[in-house]
């Protein structure tokens, strides 16, 4: 059932509101993406407001009595409303359209519906650490090994598998390709380009310690969730906007993100580069390349500590997608 349906909205009136935010869209000059536009009108800074400068103007922050979930959804619903149009040569610039310049003439009614935090009301999509306890002993010896393997394909060890793998690995034992691949993290990709290894050190662990192993390894859904993966991945071939990809499945960008991990993490490709490009100019992809192929781990934390905050986590969850895609799969 889509969100709408499940989660019913109320209206509110946003004239006022609809006004500020074309005035915002004209005085930025038509050249920022959604992000960017709520982020002027909030008065929180990015790497591409401080690139335009757009933080000395003095409309920097004239919506900041409204939180940035408010303007995201007026924005959504005036471009579907026929306010403003993306521009798809440029991945998601917006702009005026003759009906957002003839309501800065006369301003009107719109109403606004509320925008649900759908999120909070499904369950959490980002893998979890398996529940019970996970063999200490095994576990360091998993990150050993990963530690080597990474360094014979020169890669970070977190390319290989991340953390959260190594902790179901330690928790069920798997030693076949087929159980494998049924870890958190692990798809098909990952299990036949780096399990080898994997599991013969498991197998060697279980048959020496004489441990039973759990005989309920869970199966990977299918479905709805395997359809949704085709969705994304020819949509992503197809270079279509992230935010109009989240928008005609009625979910949000953290949790498109989300999928998208999901996804990569398993071992699959995507190329995300054209939308990589739009964010970051050739400098901090650079950076942010250096960083991670130096790191041993990828915890967004560690990132974020290391430049000062210069980067949105939303960015930085989507080139490490970026990295782990091109350097690990």
């Amino acid at each position: 059932m889509d969100d709408n349906m499940r989660y019913p909205k109320t209206k509110s009136e946003a004239g006022k509101e609809l006004k500020i935010l074309i005035q915002t869209v004209l005085d930025t000059k038509e050249k920022y993406k959604s992000k960017e536009i709520v982020k002027t009108l909030i008065g929180s800074k990015n790497a591409l407001i401080l690139s335009h400068r757009t933080h000395e103007k003095p409309f920097f922050g004239i919506g900041i009595d409204r939180d940035a979930k408010f303007w995201m959804a007026l924005l959504r619903q005036s471009l579907i409303n026929g306010f403003f149009s993306k521009e798809i040569e440029t991945y998601g610039i917006i702009k005026l359209t003759p009906k957002a310049i003839s309501f800065l003439d006369q301003p009107g009614s719109f109403m606004i519906t509320a925008d649900h935090d759908y999120e909070s009301n499904q369950l959490n999509l980002t893998p979890k650490k398996s529940q019970g306890s996970t063999d200490k002993i095994l576990m360091q010896l998993l990150r050993s090994l990963r530690k080597q393997v990474a360094q014979e394909e020169d890669v970070p060890p977190f390319a290989v598998f991340q953390e959260y793998s190594l902790d179901d690995m330690a928790l069920k034992y798997p030693i076949s390709l087929q159980e494998l691949h049924q870890i958190n993290g692990v798809g098909e990709g990952k299990a036949k380009r780096y399990g080898a290894k994997f599991i013969e050190l498991i197998k060697k662990y279980v048959t020496d310690n004489e441990i039973t192993r759990p005989d309920d390894l869970i199966i990977k859904s299918t479905g709805a969730n395997s359809a949704l993966k085709l969705y994304l991945i020819q949509s992503i071939d197809r270079k279509l906007s992230l935010e109009d990809i989240a928008s005609a499945k009625g979910m949000k960008m953290t949790r498109l993100i989300t999928e998208m991990e999901t996804i990569v993490f398993s071992g699959t490709k995507l190329n995300i580069d054209y939308w990589i490009n739009e964010i970051f100019d050739e400098d901090q992809i650079e950076e942010l390349t250096d960083y991670f192929m130096e790191a041993d781990s990828d915890d967004l934390k560690l990132v974020s500590e290391e430049f000062d905050g210069d980067y949105e986590d939303e960015d930085l969850r989507l080139f490490r997608l970026k990295f782990i895609s091109d350097v690990g799969n």
